[in-house]
Formats: C-alpha cells, sequence, structure tokens
C-alpha cells in the first residue's frame, strides 16, 4: 500500500466507503485528506480494502 501514498484511493470499511488522497499509512491507521471532509483517519483494524481510483 506504500505505493499509493499520494494518490486518490477508496477505502473500504464495514458499511462504509471512503474516497480521498492517501497521505499516510501506519501499522494503527489510515489518513485521508479529502476535499470534502478534510481529514479522514480510519482504524487500519477496521479496512476491508483500499484500491487506486482512476
Amino acid at each position: 500500500m506504500i505505493d499509493l501514498i499520494g494518490k486518490l484511493v477508496e477505502v473500504g470499511s464495514g458499511d462504509i466507503t471512503y474516497v480521498g488522497r492517501l497521505v499516510e499509512i501506519n501499522e494503527n491507521e489510515i489518513y485521508l485528506e479529502s476535499e470534502s471532509s478534510g481529514w479522514i483517519v480510519v482504524p487500519t483494524d477496521m479496512i476491508a480494502f483500499v484500491r487506486e481510483l482512476q
């Protein structure tokens, strides 16, 4: 997932899908910057998928 840093991604977590630019990922959290929602922080243990948007 490190190769996705700086790219626009979609992150699935339960019934919620987040869209934003991947800023950072560590062993505990993933950080997205979204134009509409600002900063989004998702715990890594809640993530179902991360994929790049085209």
